[in-house]
C-alpha cells in the first residue's frame, strides 16, 4: 500500500478534528508522535540493556515475562536495535520490524539501502526479500570477481605458454628445414657416387675389384648417412606437427578463456548480477504458475483457467512494456 492510499484510509477512519484546531497544529502533533515513536523503541532497548546489567543472575527472564511482558527473543532484538540503530527519525518512518530486518545490512549501507529501495512503502516480507536479493547479488558479484581474477590469471599463464609453444614451433620448423637440406644434399651425393666411379689412389696396378669394392663402400656409407638424415627429418617433422597442434590447442584455450573472462566481467557488475538473480527467480515463478495453469485446465469448469491465462498474458505485456 502506498503512502497516499494509507493516508486516505487513515483519514476515512479517524474522528473529525477538534473544532478550532489548525492544520499546523495537527501536523506538529503528528511529527512529534513520529519522533516519540522512534525514540520510544530505542529507549525500550536501552532500558532493557540497563536492566539486564542491573538484575542479579537468573532473574532476567522472569523479570522480562512478569514485569515488562517481553519474550527473551523480542528483548534481544530490541536491545540490538538500541545498540546498532543511530537514526530515530528513520526508525519512526520504518517501524521496529523493518528496522530489525535492516540490521542484517552493514551499518554504513543501511540508509543508502532505505533510500534506493523505497523501504518505507514496503511490507516487512518485501523488505526481507529485497535484502535477500541484495545479498544474493552481492554473493554472485563476489564469485564473479573471484572467477574474473582466476580467468585473468589463467589467461596470463596461457599467453606465457603460447609464447613457449611458439618458440618450440619455430625451433622445430628450423630443425626440419635443416634436416630437409641435409637429406637433399646427401641424396645428391648418393646419386653422384652411383653415376661415376670412385677415385682410388693406387701406386702401381689398378685393381678393378678394389675399385668396385671402394665404390660400393662409399655408396653404402653415404646411403647410411642419408638414411639417418631421413630419420632425423622424420622426427623433426613430427615435432613440428606436435608443436603446431599444441599451438592450435593453446590458441583455442586462450579464446575460451577470453570469452569466460568477458562473461565473468559482465557478472562482476553488481547491477547485472542483481538482474540475473531476479530473472532466474521470475523464471522459476513463471514455471510454477504454468504448472498451476495446467492443473486448472484439467478441471471441467474452465473459468479459473481462463482467468489465469488472461492474468499471465497481462503480466507478459507488462514485462514487455518494462523493456521499452
Amino acid at each position: 500500500m502506498s503512502k497516499t492510499d494509507l493516508g486516505r484510509l487513515i483519514a476515512q477512519v479517524m474522528d473529525k478534528p477538534t473544532e478550532g484546531r489548525t492544520i499546523e497544529a495537527i501536523t506538529g502533533e503528528i511529527l512529534d508522535a513520529k519522533r516519540a515513536g522512534g525514540e520510544a523503541i530505542l529507549t525500550i532497548g536501552r532500558c532493557l540493556i540497563e536492566a539486564k546489567d542491573m538484575l542479579p543472575h537468573g532473574e532476567w527472564k522472569n523479570w522480562l515475562v512478569d514485569r515488562v511482558e517481553f519474550s527473551e527473543r523480542s528483548a534481544q532484538r530490541l536491545m540490538r536495535l538500541a545498540r546498532e540503530w543511530s537514526n530515530p527519525t528513520t526508525l519512526s518512518d520504518l517501524g521496529a520490524s523493518k528496522a530489525l530486518s535492516l540490521l542484517a545490512l552493514p551499518p554504513e549501507e543501511r540508509e543508502q539501502f532505505v533510500a534506493e529501495n523505497n523501504v518505507i512503502d514496503m511490507s516487512a516480507r518485501q523488505l526481507e526479500q529485497a535484502i535477500k536479493e541484495r545479498d544474493e547479488a552481492r554473493k554472485a558479484a563476489e564469485e564473479a570477481k573471484a572467477n574474473a581474477d582466476t580467468a585473468e590469471q589463467a589467461r596470463s599463464k596461457m599467453e606465457a605458454d603460447m609464447a613457449i609453444v611458439n618458440a618450440s614451433l619455430e625451433a622445430a620448423r628450423e630443425e626440419k628445414q635443416r634436416a630437409d637440406h641435409e637429406v637433399e644434399r646427401l641424396a645428391k651425393k648418393v646419386l653422384e657416387l652411383k653415376s661415376r666411379p670412385v677415385d682410388v689412389a693406387v701406386e702401381t696396378v689398378v685393381d678393378p675389384e678394389a675399385i668396385a669394392k671402394a665404390r660400393a663402400e662409399a655408396i653404402a656409407e653415404m646411403q647410411d648417412k642419408l638414411d639417418k638424415a631421413k630419420e632425423r627429418q622424420k622426427k623433426a617433422e613430427e615435432r613440428a606437427k606436435e608443436s603446431q597442434a599444441a599451438l592450435e590447442l593453446a590458441e583455442a584455450q586462450l579464446q575460451d578463456s577470453e570469452r569466460a573472462r568477458k562473461n565473468t566481467m559482465v557478472a562482476f557488475d553488481e547491477d547485472m548480477a542483481t538482474f540475473q538473480v531476479l530473472l532466474q527467480q521470475a523464471q522459476e515463478q513463471a514455471n510454477k504458475m504454468r504448472g498451476i495453469l495446467l492443473k486448472l485446465r484439467g478441471r471441467s469448469n474452465k473459468t479459473a483457467a481462463q482467468g489465469m491465462e488472461k492474468a499471465m498474458r497481462a503480466l507478459a505485456e507488462y514485462f514487455g512494456r518494462c523493456a521499452e
